[in-house]
C-alpha cells in the first residue's frame, strides 16, 4: 500500500479512502489529478468534489455517494461501483470500461460524450440522464430505467435492455447490432426507420407492434412474431 507522487498526479495503491483522504490527495503544492489503484472507497461519500481528470483501476464504489460531483474526463476500468450514486454527476468524455455499476443511480446524470463498453449496469436508474453522443458497446442494461432517454441514430452494439424501462425513448434510426429487447417496456417508444433486424423482440405484446411502423425487421423476426402473438398465416 502507497501513495507515490509525479508532476501530474497522485497515485493511491491498495488504500482504504475516505472522503478526508480523498481531498488530501488533491491538497497542497501540488493538486493536480489521482491515479486510485485497488482502493476501496466503499460507502465513501465524495459528492460535489471536483474528480476531474481521475483515473480510478480496479476500485471498489460500493453505494458510495458521488452525487453532483464533477468527474469529467474520469476513467473508470475493471472497477466494482454497485449501488453508487452519481446522481446529477458530470461525467461527460468519462471512459467506463470493465465496470460493474449494476443499480447505480444515474438520474439526471450527464453522459455527454462518455465511452461505456463491457460493463454492466442492471437495473441502473439513468431516469433523465444527459447521453448525447454517448458510446455504448457491449453493455447489460438489463432491468434498467432509460424512459425517455434518446439513442437517436446511434449505432447500438451488443446491448442487452431486456426487461428495461424503454417508455417513450427515442430510437429512431438506431441500427442495432446483437441486442436485446427482450420483454422490455416499450409503451411510447420510437422506432421510426430503426433498424432492428439485429435485435432480440422476444416478448412482445400486441399492443407494441404498431411502434414498430416505419422500422425494418427480417423475414425471420417477422415471423418469430407472428408466432409469439399467436397468429396464423392462412
Amino acid at each position: 500500500m502507497m501513495i507515490s507522487n509525479t508532476d501530474h498526479a497522485r497515485t493511491a495503491d491498495g488504500l482504504t479512502l475516505a472522503r478526508a483522504d480523498i481531498v488530501a490527495l488533491t491538497a497542497g503544492d501540488n493538486p493536480g489529478t489521482a491515479h486510485l489503484v485497488g482502493c476501496d472507497l466503499d460507502g465513501a461519500d465524495l459528492s460535489d468534489l471536483d474528480l476531474a481528470g481521475w483515473r480510478f483501476e480496479r476500485c471498489t464504489l460500493r453505494r458510495a455517494g458521488l452525487a453532483r460531483a464533477r468527474l469529467e474526463g474520469t476513467q473508470w476500468l475493471a472497477c466494482r461501483a454497485p449501488f453508487a450514486s452519481f446522481l446529477g454527476a458530470d461525467l461527460t468524455d468519462a471512459v467506463i470500461q470493465s465496470c460493474d455499476f449494476n443499480n447505480a443511480d444515474l438520474r439526471q446524470a450527464r453522459l455527454t460524450s462518455a465511452r461505456l463498453t463491457g460493463s454492466k449496469l442492471t437495473g441502473a436508474d439513468l431516469t433523465d440522464a444527459r447521453i448525447i453522443d454517448l458510446h455504448c458497446e457491449e453493455v447489460l442494461l438489463a432491468g434498467a430505467k432509460l424512459a425517455g432517454l434518446s439513442f437517436r441514430k446511434q449505432r447500438l452494439r451488443h446491448l442487452d435492455f431486456s426487461q428495461a424501462d424503454l417508455r417513450k425513448a427515442d430510437l429512431r434510426e438506431a441500427v442495432f447490432e446483437a441486442c436485446s429487447l427482450r420483454d422490455a417496456t416499450l409503451t411510447g417508444a420510437r422506432f421510426e426507420k430503426a433498424d432492428l433486424r439485429g435485435a432480440d423482440l422476444g416478448g412482445l405484446r400486441l399492443t407494441d407492434v404498431a411502434l414498430f411502423r416505419g422500422a425494418t425487421i427480417s423475414r425471420e423476426q417477422a415471423g418469430q412474431l407472428i408466432a409469439e402473438l399467436g397468429l396464423r398465416l392462412g
